[in-house]
């Protein structure tokens, strides 16, 4: 070693005390960078599920009602951005609050431009990231209503219930359970929002469908009368766009990315999670050629999706033949649970009845088979408490919006499509004219 080497050495040896004692002081910054960005790629993989409903929703209507489900997606994602920046956010995350209800009506703000670990106490992430996440879910939330009542709401009534949902139904009761609500401090879990998120959904829609009544012709003679959709190629890449963002709905819900335990939940969440929905794909691919000698493609693709939503409230603990079976279940629910309400005359034009609230109630059950915290007595507690609120409110405002509005098109409209009635543009023009 020469000499010029031994000076070096030592001037490092003797700077190394003062290294250590400015990296004591300093915050691990390390969790909140990486769960920051898991808030981040999660949130826009979600943000991508926005498009799975549109082409899935376009796919399974007729083609005179495509051009309005496209509006609607689009126009309920945006309204629920705003919605959930005025209100939303911090009804779900209040804080401090009796349990119930927050009278915190204040909108979301961010951090300030430029941001440094000394100049705040580091969370656990932004709140920019936060917000961006939970955003998602809410929308996801109206998605599932507008499927249903497709090819006969008027436009407007459907915007100003998102309203509603987005910014205060949706809040209200997620800050039941992920706010630090009465159903938290009862040990109620829903890792990712079976319920939460896919039953309240469901149970909107179903009240909907209730009050709005059954698209002309679907029921006559005491028969039901199939209504094919416009395109099976678009819905069929509506499934897979969601079947894609709900790696970032169930991998994002862990929350947390900074330790090695941390990232290797979230890569078991992703495994269980394709898992389930493969096994509902299989288990109604098995089902409908069993049952109808042929094998039907929207029930495989609402097999899947089904699937999706049954592995959603406990994706980290099961085994990955856990999922398998969680997941097998939830297809076989959408099989059985489509012609049950055909025959009870409720309307649901893309089967998101079956698969998000029937298979969300499985999903929230199935969490006591893998997590030894969760009691079923509390599982259908939560399962119960979401249903009535939120299928009631919903009743409520549907009828309200019915009395002041009207919330269905006229029969000739219906019959004409929606596109031109409503919108007086259509997603084909060119296969409309002779």
């Amino acid at each position: 070693m020469n000499y010029k080497t031994l000076i070096t050495a030592t001037a490092g040896a003797a700077l190394l005390p003062t290294f250590a004692l400015a990296q004591d002081a300093a915050p691990d910054i390390q969790p909140y960078i990486l769960t920051t960005l898991l808030f981040l790629v999660g949130g826009f993989l979600v943000f991508w599920m926005a498009a799975g409903f549109a082409m899935l929703e376009a796919g399974l209507v007729r083609s005179k009602n495509v051009t309005m489900q496209l509006t609607k997606n689009i126009a309920l994602f945006s309204i629920a951005s705003v919605m959930y920046w005025l209100v939303g956010f911090n009804l779900m995350y209040p804080g401090e609050f009796n349990g119930y209800f927050a009278f915190n009506f204040v909108p979301t703000s961010l951090e300030p431009v430029g941001l440094a670990a000394a100049d705040a106490s580091l969370d656990y992430a932004s709140v920019g990231s936060d917000f961006f996440f939970q955003l998602m879910f809410v929308a996801a939330t109206a998605s599932i209503v507008s499927g249903v009542l497709a090819e006969r709401i008027k436009l407007w009534p459907f915007l100003v219930f998102v309203v509603v949902l987005t910014g205060f139904m949706y809040p209200i009761t997620g800050s039941w359970q992920w706010g630090g609500g009465w159903l938290s401090e009862m040990g109620f879990s829903d890792f990712a929002g079976s319920t939460i998120v896919h039953s309240v959904g469901g149970w909107a829609a179903l009240a909907g469908a209730l009050v709005l009544g059954a698209r002309i012709g679907k029921y006559k003679d005491g028969r039901v009368h199939p209504m094919p959709g416009s395109n099976l190629a678009l819905a069929t890449l509506g499934t897979f766009i969601l079947w894609l963002g709900w790696f970032g709905f169930n991998g994002g819900s862990q929350l947390a990315a900074g330790t090695v335990g941390d990232i290797t939940d979230v890569s078991r969440i992703f495994a269980n999670t394709n898992m389930a929905a493969a096994a509902g794909a299989i288990a109604a691919l098995l089902m409908t050629q069993v049952m109808y000698k042929k094998v039907d493609l929207t029930m495989v693709l609402n097999g899947a999706l089904a699937g999706l939503v049954s592995i959603t409230a406990e994706p980290l603990a099961p085994t990955l033949f856990g999922a398998l079976w969680i997941g097998a279940v939830g297809g076989i629910i959408v099989v059985f649970t489509v012609p049950m309400l055909d025959k009870l005359k409720i309307d649901d034009v893309v089967g998101a009845i079956p698969v998000h609230l029937f298979a969300g109630i499985w999903g929230t059950i199935a969490v006591v088979f893998y997590n030894s915290d969760a009691s079923l007595v509390v599982q259908l507690t939560g399962i119960v408490a979401y249903g009535v609120f939120t299928f009631v409110v919903s009743y409520i405002l549907w009828m309200v919006l019915k009395g002041l509005m009207g919330i269905r098109v006229s029969e000739e409209a219906e019959i004409q499509g929606l596109d031109t009635s409503e919108l007086g543009m259509e997603a084909y023009p060119d296969f409309s004219k002779g």
